[in-house]
């Protein structure tokens, strides 16, 4: 169970730490290969992707067409219709994918939820768990929020969502954002920290989504456990009733916890940020000093611990370094080699299309410029990456699931592929403005050589982090879960040595991390060194320093070009009739572009057959007036049955008889350490038919509280 206290004040000795190596970074700088491609500081004004999904609805075990609108934020909005979106009306329900899996088959989803109750013994029914309208579905499973049910009408359909259900996924579980040189690492700290008093030493598949979510899920990681010991015995019914029942009680506690986690971390953040410019003074008045202490400290520390360290990394480390550096590298590279080879097709169509237009002013940049964001192109990149595997070596480094470093390469490549986009804009832009669009190939060819070669060496420094990093990941906790036991008896006594005002800044636990760190550190830097010799991986030597190559590059303006403006041809004609009638709200819906345009027909149950086709160049969707639902604007739907809220939970009223026995509820306290920083929770033991329950939005089965 989590003790929030425990945790808090963890947070609160990292800020301080975090907060403390960046003054330092701030003054010191640091070194490192520079990068070669642009980097796009104002986000583009895009949605992502729009169509017709028929959707399961649990409150009526009815499937039912929705319209789902992916922005810029990939947060899916859903409405009865297109109609309702285009008119602004709030969304019937939005999903915030941290944390989710998306599946294509019923099998795979069937075996999920059968470990949920795992223990539990019943009749297996002869009913299916869900009949899907057609043989292409697509589910959302979370290991402890709502679940979601889709279907298609064609393979071709469901591929396309399952890429776009994936980038929202992706996009939502990286929400830690790295510019944050202070919350974030004192958040990540905090959190690997706690769990590694809890024995927990390798990496977290749920480390995904914002802090509040995060924390949200390392509470559900002890109280489920917990939760299900106590609710399994009480249920009652066929077994698929019975997995139907808990993950209605799981999803019923998830999002209290999340409500109680958002306000516990806020509060927390404040109090931390309260104290930032008194201890940013401090910092900065002492800075040698603390400097000084540290290293008086870490050479003190070293000294005991290295020798274990040195010992351990020799005998079950170095042999196992090269092996997974190649497992990590085959993948990685081609994934990387892919983003190359599209990047260099979609310039050779658009210098096509182009050349091919009557109207020789008119460049057609609308597909790169949103490239890197759009699912289905970018889609062959990630599924090269996917074939990562550390089979063999997962077990024995504790480490739960390739997929937090699948995860992080394929948020590389879309950063990498954004760039070179980005750089490539810039520079044509340039090239255009000083000569003009008479030789237009040989311009577009020179931009794009200038590019690829910059790619390329962008590409081979990312790539090296990415393997320092996954290494450092893989080996460091299993080494701190070795060594803890000898060692962390022996460093209260250096605590001893800091002085009283640096004890905030140096922290004996982290210095222990960084001697460990160091150990190994150089085994891995001289793999990866060794690795770029090797042709097959396409890595640049270190020896490579390419210092300023193209300095007039960075002095190019950093705002986004409308391209469509200065060399659309008639697109001025079309702003025009626009001004006419609807004026800012149109020219705003103009700028608005859709990564990925649909066609969808609605109005009948099961979508037909290519009901979704993808459309170059469309701002928006056009259907026809009789394919288009009318908008209710209500909140029930064709069967007069509350539909789901925006977390997917029914709004369906609670029996008098239910409400009867919750009056005699027993309530239950789970403390982690007794009458502090302890998660209470007041849960409801239901006799008998407890699968009946339904669960209403004001009044759920639990009330928990973080203390």
């Amino acid at each position: 169970m989590v003790d929030i206290k425990e945790f808090g004040r963890l947070y609160e000795q990292q800020y301080a730490v975090a907060l403390f190596n960046k003054v330092r970074f701030d003054v010191e700088g640091g070194g490192g290969p520079q990068q070669q491609l642009l980097h796009r500081k104002i986000p583009l004004d895009k949605s992502i992707f729009s169509g017709v999904l028929s959707q399961y609805l649990e409150e009526n075990k009815k499937w039912r067409n929705r319209f789902f609108f992916v922005p810029g934020s990939y947060s899916i909005s859903y409405y009865d219709n297109k109609v309702s979106h285009d008119r602004g009306l709030h969304p019937k329900g939005t999903i915030n994918c941290a944390g989710y899996k998306v599946l294509t088959s019923m099998e795979h989803y069937l075996d999920l939820i059968s470990h949920c109750l795992p223990d539990v013994k019943a009749k297996v029914g002869t009913s299916p768990f869900l009949k899907c309208a057609t043989q292409f579905p697509l589910i959302l499973w979370h290991p402890y929020a709502h679940h979601y049910y889709f279907c298609v009408g064609t393979e071709k359909e469901q591929q396309k969502w399952h890429a776009v259900l994936q980038d929202c996924v992706r996009h939502t579980n990286d929400g830690l954002s790295e510019e944050n040189k202070v919350q974030t690492p004192a958040f990540t700290d905090a959190v690997r920290l706690y769990r590694q008093v809890q024995g927990h030493y390798g990496t977290w598949e749920m480390m995904c989504g914002v802090p509040s979510q995060i924390l949200s899920n390392l509470v559900m990681e002890g109280l489920l456990p917990e939760l299900r010991e106590l609710i399994s015995p009480r249920l009652r019914g066929k077994l698929h009733e019975r997995q139907r029942t808990w993950m209605l009680i799981s999803d019923a506690v998830y999002s209290l916890v999340q409500g109680q986690c958002q306000a516990h971390y806020e509060v927390l953040l404040q109090k931390c940020e309260a104290t930032c410019s008194t201890l940013e003074a401090s910092i900065r008045t002492d800075m040698d000093q603390i400097i000084t202490s540290k290293e008086h400290i870490t050479s003190k520390i070293r000294a005991v611990i290295l020798p274990k360290a040195e010992k351990l990394l020799k005998v079950s480390i170095e042999p196992y370094i090269s092996s997974i550096l190649d497992a990590l590298m085959e993948p990685t590279s081609r994934g990387f080699s892919e983003v190359r080879d599209v990047f260099f097709r979609e310039l050779v169509d658009m210098s096509k299309n182009t050349l091919n237009d009557s109207n020789k002013e008119t460049i057609h940049m609308e597909k790169i410029s949103m490239l890197a964001f759009h699912p289905v192109k970018m889609q062959s990149c990630y599924e090269k990456v996917e074939h990562l595997s550390l089979e063999g070596l997962q077990q024995r480094f504790d480490v739960s699931s390739p997929s937090v470093f699948i995860q992080r390469a394929q948020i590389l490549m879309r950063e990498q592929m954004d760039n070179a986009v980005y750089t490539f804009e810039q520079i044509l832009h340039q090239s255009l403005e000083s000569q003009g669009t008479d030789e237009f190939c040989k311009i577009i060819q020179r931009c794009q050589d200038r590019v690829i070669k910059k790619f390329d060496y962008d590409s081979s420094t990312v790539r090296k982090r990415f393997f320092r990093e996954a290494l450092l990941q893989i080996f460091i906790p299993y080494m701190l879960k070795q060594l803890s036991p000898s060692c962390t008896s022996e460093l209260p006594r250096f605590q001893e040595l800091i002085f009283e005002d640096f004890s905030q800044f140096i922290l004996v636990e982290n210095i222990f991390e960084e001697v460990v760190l160091h150990s190994v550190m150089k085994d891995i830097m001289m793999a990866v060194k060794e690795a770029a010799v090797q042709r097959k991986h396409n890595l640049y030597r270190d020896s490579i320093v390419l210092s300023n190559s193209d300095p007039s590059l960075h002095l190019l303006g950093e705002n986004t070009i409308d391209w469509a403006r200065e060399y659309g041809g008639d697109q001025e004609e079309a702003d025009r009739a626009g001004e006419g009638t609807k004026g800012g709200e149109y020219q705003k819906k103009r700028r608005m572009k859709q990564v990925v345009s649909m066609i969808q027909v609605e109005g009948s149950l099961v979508l037909p057959n290519e009901s979704c086709v993808e459309v170059s160049g469309m701002d928006k969707i056009p259907e026809r007036d009789e394919d288009v639902e009318k908008d209710g604007g209500g909140e029930e739907n064709s069967d007069g049955k509350a539909l789901p809220d925006h977390n997917g939970s029914a709004n369906a009223k609670i029996s008098e008889n239910t409400l009867d026995f919750v009056r005699h509820v027993i309530a239950q306290h789970i403390f982690t350490e007794q009458g502090s920083g302890a998660v209470i929770i007041f849960y409801n033991l239901f006799p008998g038919n407890i699968h009946n329950l339904s669960i209403h939005s004001s009044f759920t089965v639990f009330s928990l509280h973080l203390v």
